[in-house]
C-alpha cells in the first residue's frame, strides 16, 4: 500500500466519521432537505428568435421562483424546482440536442421550444425516453398530431386562433359598415406561416374577402421594402400578416415610410404587434395595429403583478412570459398530484389536468390528444401607448378602432 492510498483512506475514514457525527447530531435538518427536482426549460435564446426565447425564459424563472418560495412540491416534502436551462439556437437541432443534453442530466420534464420547428423536433426527441415535453407556444397542429404521448400543448394551435381571428374580424367588419372587403396575406415561410396562410386562403372567401396576394418572406429577413411595394400595388382595405418580431416590426416601419395606409392592418399570431417593445420603440408605426394572439388575462391579479415586477426590472412585457410562466405552474400541479417525478406517473396527471391556477384567459386545463381545450386567444390593438384587448367583449378594455382614421 502507497503513502498516498494510506492517506486518501484515512482522510475517507476521518470524514466519514465527521459526517456521521453530523448525522446523528443533525438528522431533522437532513430530513428537511428533499431533494431537487430538475426541470429542463428550452428556449431559442440565441439566433433569430433570440428575443422571443429570452422572454419565455423570463416567464419560466419566475413561476420557478414562485413555486419555491410558496414551499416547493409539498407531496414530495416541499422538494424545490430545479431549472436546467437549454438554448435551442433558434434551430430544431439545437432544440434537439439539448433535450439529450437535459435528459441526460435528469430532467422529469421539459417546458417550452418557442417556435413550431423546434417545439416538433425537440418534443419528438423527448419522447424517445418518455419525458414529458409542455409546448409553450408552438402552434403548427401538426405538434400534437402525431399521437405522442409525451406531448402537451397549454396554448392553441393556430386552427383555433384562424378561427377565433375570422370570426371577430368579421364581427369588426359588420359593426363598422363592412368597409373592408380585399386583402393581403402576408406572412413567414415556416411551419406556423405557411399553415396560417392557407388556412386563411380557404376561410376568409367564406366571409365575404377576396384574397388579393399572399406574399411569403424568410426569417430572418433584413428588408422588407419588396413586400411593402407589393402591398401597395395591390391596394388592399385589409393586410394581415403573421411573422415574428423583427419581420413585422420591419414591414410596419415600412409601409409608414411609403405612406401605405390600408384600412386596418390585422394581425394573427404575430410577433409584434402583442408586443410592448413594438409599441415603445416605433409608436406611430404600431398605432391602430391589431392582433389576434396569446396574452395574459387582465382581470387575474397575479397576472397584473407579474406584469408589473417583469416592467419595474425594465423589461418588455409580452405573451411569452405569462406563457411560460402557466406552463410551468401547470407542470408543478402534476407534481403536486402524482406526488414524484417518475415519467410514467407525471404524464397520467398531466393527461387528468384540471388546472386552472394559471394566468392565461383560459378555463380549466383539459388535455385532448395533447391539446388543451382551454386554450383560447385574444383580439388586441395598440391605442396610444398601450396595448388594449377588444375581444372577447367580456373582458376587453377598449373598443376597437377601424376603419384606423385616415
Amino acid at each position: 500500500m502507497t503513502r498516498t492510498t494510506e492517506l486518501s483512506r484515512r482522510t475517507l475514514l476521518t470524514t466519514a466519521a465527521i459526517g456521521g457525527a453530523a448525522t446523528i447530531a443533525m438528522p431533522g435538518l437532513l430530513r428537511a432537505q428533499a431533494p431537487a427536482i430538475k426541470v429542463g426549460i428550452l428556449q431559442p435564446v440565441t439566433g433569430a428568435l433570440a428575443y422571443d426565447g429570452q422572454q419565455g425564459q423570463i416567464g419560466a424563472e419566475a413561476a420557478i421562483k414562485a413555486i419555491n418560495e410558496a414551499g416547493g412540491i409539498k407531496s414530495m416534502g416541499g422538494a424545490k424546482l430545479q431549472m436546467v436551462f437549454g438554448d435551442a439556437r433558434s434551430t430544431p437541432e439545437g432544440g434537439t440536442a439539448e433535450v439529450e443534453r437535459m435528459q441526460a442530466e435528469g430532467v422529469v420534464a421539459i417546458v417550452g421550444g418557442f417556435a413550431s420547428p423546434i417545439c416538433l423536433a425537440a418534443s419528438q426527441a423527448a419522447a424517445r425516453y418518455d419525458l414529458p415535453y409542455i409546448v409553450d407556444v408552438g402552434v403548427a397542429d401538426s405538434i400534437v398530431t402525431r399521437g405522442l404521448k409525451n406531448t402537451f400543448r397549454f396554448g392553441p394551435g393556430f386552427g383555433t386562433v384562424t378561427k377565433t381571428a375570422l370570426d371577430n374580424l368579421s364581427k369588426l367588419n359588420d359593426a363598422a359598415g363592412k368597409p373592408a372587403k380585399t386583402v393581403v396575406l402576408v406572412h413567414e415561410d415556416g411551419l406556423f406561416g405557411s399553415g396560417m396562410a392557407k388556412l386563411m386562403q380557404a376561410e376568409l372567401p367564406k366571409r365575404g374577402f377576396e384574397v388579393l396576394d399572399t406574399i411569403a418572406h424568410p426569417t430572418p429577413s433584413r428588408d422588407m421594402s419588396n413586400v411593402a411595394l407589393q402591398i401597395r400595388a395591390k391596394n388592399p382595405d385589409l393586410v394581415i400578416p403573421s411573422s415574428y418580431y423583427g419581420e413585422f416590426a420591419l414591414l410596419a416601419r415600412t409601409m409608414q415610410q411609403q405612406r401605405i395606409k390600408p384600412k386596418g392592418i390585422y394581425a394573427v399570431l404575430n410577433g409584434a404587434a402583442s408586443n410592448f417593445r413594438f409599441v415603445k420603440e416605433f409608436q406611430d408605426a404600431a398605432q391602430f395595429v391589431m392582433d389576434c394572439n396569446h396574452w395574459h388575462d387582465p382581470r387575474k391579479p397575479v397576472a397584473e403583478a407579474l406584469r408589473k415586477q417583469v416592467e419595474a426590472s425594465g423589461k418588455f412585457w409580452t405573451y411569452n412570459i405569462p406563457l411560460n410562466y402557466s406552463c410551468v405552474q401547470l407542470l408543478a400541479d402534476a407534481l403536486e398530484r402524482a406526488g414524484s417525478g417518475d415519467k410514467a406517473k407525471l404524464t397520467e396527471a398531466l393527461m387528468a389536468s384540471t388546472f386552472a391556477g394559471h394566468i392565461m384567459p383560459y378555463g380549466p386545463t383539459k388535455f385532448v390528444n395533447g391539446q388543451n381545450e382551454g386554450g383560447a386567444p385574444v383580439n388586441t390593438q395598440v391605442q396610444g401607448a398601450d396595448i388594449k384587448v377588444i375581444f372577447p367583449t367580456d373582458f376587453a378594455d377598449a373598443k376597437p378602432i377601424f376603419p384606423v382614421p385616415a
